[in-house]
């Protein structure tokens, strides 16, 4: 797990290094998003959540992954302007992140009758399947959702 003030050093490092005065760091609240670069505001941010449970390089790797976004700009995205400069910079991940994500977080859970649980940050619409047991059955498997109690 990573220390969150450590990787507040590490980001505003970074940013030293490779940006000018004009960016700054900050941590957030997403629950399955990484990072974040915010070209009107000139901020880079974190998921507070996932560095708390991820272990430094993942999360180094996070902040290289958003440096790399603001040194190329907006236009870019993860084409190969990105992907040379984060290369360069030291970036080895892909475009984006593979790590779990603050599932407790979630305000909905939804089980299907073989037991798989499922969570949603944002409440469902419409009929969602349960794709593992929809694949083995060869009919969809619905789930049913339930609104999280949230704890005090």
């Amino acid at each position: 797990m990573a220390d969150l003030e450590r990787v507040r050093v590490w980001a505003e490092a970074l940013i030293r290094m490779h940006l000018d005065d004009s960016w700054s760091f900050g941590f957030d609240r997403a629950a399955k998003r990484a990072g974040l670069t915010n070209y009107t505001s000139r901020r880079i941010t974190v998921s507070k959540h996932l560095a708390a449970r991820w272990d430094d390089d993942e999360v180094h790797q996070t902040l290289l992954h958003e440096v790399a976004h603001a040194m190329v700009g907006p236009r870019a995205g993860h084409g190969p302007l990105w992907r040379r400069t984060a290369r360069e910079i030291g970036y080895v991940g892909g475009r984006t992140h593979q790590g779990e994500i603050a599932a407790e977080r979630a305000g909905w859970v939804g089980v299907c009758p073989g037991g798989h649980e499922h969570v949603r940050f944002r409440a469902p619409r419409g009929r969602y399947a349960c794709k593992p047991c929809t694949r083995s059955a060869r009919r969809m498997v619905e789930v049913r959702w339930q609104r999280r109690e949230q704890a005090a």
